[in-house]
């Protein structure tokens, strides 16, 4: 189990070596091994006003053992893993029961997508196709994976808040890591690199000396074949690759932004001047060889934008939906009367954060708005107003009053660190904040 981290669940808590959790982990003696062969159901431990049940256990030591199967390590039914394993389903239980507290709910549109692609995993055209296929190999099964996956966005949405809660990053923050060698990744230039590996014959530990001295011999090979001008990477690779037993990987990447790229390989891609190779780079699955081929350099990135206006008309208690069609649609006949937009966004439309100004939305953004809203504005010309659709938010007439490219480079560069700053933080704000959650709950371990 050392060094091993597997998921219970998709956004639940993670199973991780003893050793890692000291605080929170559960005295292996107090339970007995289980197995689907010797446990009567019952109770195996108290959460709160919750229980965890011998039948719940079971089942996720087995999805946590078919897990390490896939992946290549299998693992057994330990004393050790049940005490991991209930450490998650007790964590997992907290967090659901506060999502309850809390009122959490899951978005229903993001539910229905993940249920698409796992329908389209399967290779089914629809989501009903899914739920025939489950209920027909076992009753109640699609609503059980669909009450899986409402619980388990719910958890990531609790978690969501609490770490933010717990992430502090200020202005400050940002410029020091704008500062630092790291932010290189954040700029917009694209790098055409060639990127081969010399995979090694063995796991690295298990290498003789002789084995990797070998794929060294190789590596440099390929460097001296690469530095050659308007080399074909095709050839240099099948004429390195001799009598090494194990195939070379790679070629010609193409361009890439820095960004997208691991921080170790862009830490070294960005110091390259085009047409050099780096040294060989030695990873823990072979030695890697790269060469800049070409570069664009790019200080600005420009974004359309959109200056907007709109007049909404909400469907809602109040209002039902054919009252409020028939409202914009009243509106959209004075506007083709002559009427001016701004007045009648002002008299009439229910959107209180821009009727007051004319119903004027700034400048809009791609994916700033909902899909239907954006759609219509990007179909709508400049100085003409779109006829009357509806969104989740009711029916809606919007008025475009120009168009402009903006150069939003420093604002990307900004969010990219601050993105990249809580990434760094997040998995330690979530880590305390279980231990804050688990210090706090009365749990009692039946043996």
């Amino acid at each position: 189990m050392a060094g091993l981290t597997l998921t219970l669940s998709a956004n639940a808590a993670t199973v991780k070596p003893a050793a890692a959790q000291a605080s929170t982990s559960v005295a292996q003696s107090s339970v007995d091994r289980l197995t689907p062969a010797n446990s009567t159901d019952g109770i195996i431990a108290l959460v709160n006003e919750n229980a965890i049940l011998k039948s719940e256990l079971v089942d996720a030591i087995e999805q946590t053992q078919a897990r390490a199967k896939a992946a290549g390590e299998p693992i057994a039914n330990s004393a050790q893993l049940q005490s991991e394993v209930l450490n998650a389903l007790i964590l997992r239980e907290l967090q659901l029961s506060m999502v309850k507290r809390a009122g959490l709910s899951a978005d229903e549109a993001e539910i229905n997508q993940r249920l698409g692609q796992i329908a389209q995993a399967e290779g089914l055209n629809s989501i009903a196709a899914l739920q025939q296929r489950l209920d027909a190999a076992q009753p109640g099964s699609y609503a059980n994976l669909r009450a899986k996956l409402i619980e388990e966005a719910s958890i990531q949405a609790l978690q969501q808040r609490q770490i933010t809660r717990r992430v502090r990053i200020s202005e400050q923050d940002i410029d020091a890591f704008l500062a630092s060698p790291e932010a290189k990744r954040l700029n917009q230039s694209e790098y055409q690199t060639i990127h081969v590996r010399v995979p090694y014959i063995d796991d690295y530990s298990r290498l003789s000396a002789a084995q990797r001295e070998e794929a060294l011999k190789v590596a440099q090979a390929l460097r001296t074949r690469l530095l050659e001008p308007n080399v074909n990477v095709a050839e240099a690779v099948a004429a390195s690759q001799g009598s090494y037993p194990i195939p070379l990987q790679g070629g010609d990447m193409g361009f890439h932004k820095a960004a997208s790229l691991p921080t170790e390989l862009s830490s070294k891609i960005t110091k390259l001047d085009v047409g050099t190779v780096s040294e060989p780079l030695l990873t823990p699955e072979g030695i890697d060889i790269i060469k800049l081929a070409d570069k664009k350099a790019s200080n600005t990135m420009l974004i359309p934008q959109w200056h907007t206006r709109h007049i909404l008309v909400k469907v809602d208690d109040l209002q039902t939906d054919a009252l409020a069609e028939q409202k914009i649609n009243d509106l959209y006949e004075q506007l083709r009367g002559g009427a001016d937009f701004a007045s009648l966004a002002s008299t009439y439309s229910d959107d209180p954060g821009s009727a007051g100004r004319g119903g004027d939305l700034d400048w809009v953004s791609e994916e700033d708005m909902v899909g239907p809203f954006e759609a219509t504005m990007k179909n709508t010309a400049v100085g003409d107003y779109s006829a009357p659709f509806k969104t989740q938010f009711g029916w809606h007439i919007l008025k475009v009053d120009g168009k402009r490219d903006q150069d939003i480079s420093e604002q990307y560069r900004r969010n990219m660190a601050r993105q990249a700053l809580y990434q760094r933080l997040a998995p330690q704000a979530q880590e305390d904040w279980l231990q804050e959650l688990r210090a706090g709950a009365y749990i009692q371990i039946l043996g």
